[in-house]
């Protein structure tokens, strides 16, 4: 809508933000068949429970996408996660960021410890547009396994800076040019140093709050929003273009749709599934350090898996539950298809007693196509990463596949800008 379409936004649901929506205490137990919320766990109101929750790295693309739309017009506020942790062998270790807290970590040997921290200095001063600090390597032809070797790092602190620095979820990445990578352990250290404490932030109330922020700024912009409006049918013409949309005996008709993969069963194509545990605690997670928020991610390698468990603890302070009760959410890739819980196990064991839990499986989908001859654009399913990396990079993708450009970060500012002028 900002870019001048004329824009109608229809959601089945009677609440904003489809998957990514946060809900009550009362309809987290709807959701979830588990009857009435009981009154010991406080009203439930002051519950605003993530279906699928995930932090954003301070100077990561969502933060930059949220500064240039929504986040002064809404008042959004957000809070930093305190801390960010890796488990390895047996025990809760801080994820170091900068060569300094790598000398500090007890995640290594001392020999070890030098080698990470000449590697950290190394990937601070690196500049794409600056050979002088290459060090001679060309990043887009060695392979990260390569870079590794000549720093001469241990198969543990590769394991820490690939998955809980470069958040890489399996190790796919070890084989491919290093630059990304490289890009990707700046961002995390750029990220912590916006605050000097801690790499990500959330948004007070819940990442449910995100969708109803957009949601404000379409409406702004002329936008119509339709909350219980189940999609019957989706047209296509003769020539495989959308064409229009039918909705409870009416047809809306539009240039191009674009939706999550739920709405285009036929147009997406299943590429693993993903178990979730949301669990109501009366406790913080042991060994974090007091810590009221934070995340811990144990390495697939740790439990011999493919992928990793993410887990994300939140609190009262965050505005997610009452005072004196925690939230902690367990997610990774489905390994054991017989038994998808028991891939959380480990993740279970981690956080301790449970008050109640609640468990959910769900198929991953990518489109079939890229919607440029279709005009169907459909997002990829959330994965299991407590983080928005992927997401955003898939928003910016199609906006670039819309739009036939890249989306321009200055020129979203500056609308608003000249909005909140007027």
């Amino acid at each position: 809508s900002t870019n001048g379409y004329k824009v109608l936004h229809v959601d089945r649901n009677d609440y904003y933000g489809g998957e990514s929506a946060s809900l009550n205490l009362q309809q987290l137990y709807t959701k979830f068949n588990k009857g009435t919320a009981p009154e010991a766990l406080g009203r439930p109101h002051l519950f605003n429970v993530d279906l699928i929750p995930k932090v954003l790295l301070c100077a990561g693309e969502l933060v930059k996408i949220l500064r240039a739309t929504v986040v002064e017009r809404y008042n959004m506020e957000f809070m930093l996660i305190d801390n960010s942790f890796v488990f390895k062998s047996g025990k809760i270790h801080k994820v170091p960021a900068t060569e300094g807290e790598a000398l500090a970590s007890g995640l290594m040997g001392f020999f070890e410890k030098r080698s990470a921290a000449s590697f950290f200095s190394f990937m601070s001063n690196y500049e794409v547009a600056d050979a002088t600090t290459h060090k001679g390597y060309d990043l887009s032809k060695m392979t990260m396994a390569e870079l590794y070797k000549k720093f001469k790092l241990g198969n543990d602190t590769i394991d820490f800076i690939g998955h809980a620095v470069a958040l890489h979820t399996t190790e796919d990445y070890l084989n491919q040019p290093a630059l990304p990578t490289v890009l990707k352990c700046k961002l995390y250290e750029d990220s912590f140093a916006m605050y000097g404490s801690s790499p990500y932030v959330y948004p007070l109330y819940g990442s449910g709050e995100l969708p109803q922020a957009f949601s404000r700024l379409c409406a702004v912009y002329g936008g119509t929003y339709m909350l219980q409006t189940p999609v019957d049918k989706v047209n296509f013409g003769a020539d495989g273009q959308f064409e229009s949309i039918e909705s409870k005996g009416q047809t809306c008709k539009a240039k191009f749709v674009v939706g999550d993969p739920s709405y285009f069963p036929n147009r997406v194509k299943k590429v693993g599934r993903v178990i979730r545990c949301i669990a109501i605690l009366d406790h913080p997670i042991a060994h974090i350090n007091n810590s009221n928020s934070c995340q811990i991610i144990i390495p697939q390698k740790e439990l011999k898996r493919q992928n990793d468990i993410y887990i994300l603890q939140l609190s009262g302070i965050n505005k997610v539950c009452p005072d004196g009760k925690y939230i902690a959410i367990i997610g990774t890739a489905v390994e054991n298809e017989a038994n998808p819980e028991a891939d959380i196990a480990p993740g279970l064991s981690l956080i301790g007693n449970v008050i109640e839990k609640f468990i959910s499986v769900s198929d991953l989908y990518e489109p079939t196509d890229d919607g440029k001859s279709s005009k169907c654009f459909i997002s990829k399913s959330y994965d299991s990463a407590t983080h928005f990396e992927s997401a955003a990079a898939d928003i910016l993708d199609m906006f670039h596949r819309i739009h036939g450009k890249p989306y321009s970060f200055d020129t979203a500012k500056s609308a608003a800008e000249e909005s909140r002028a007027e």
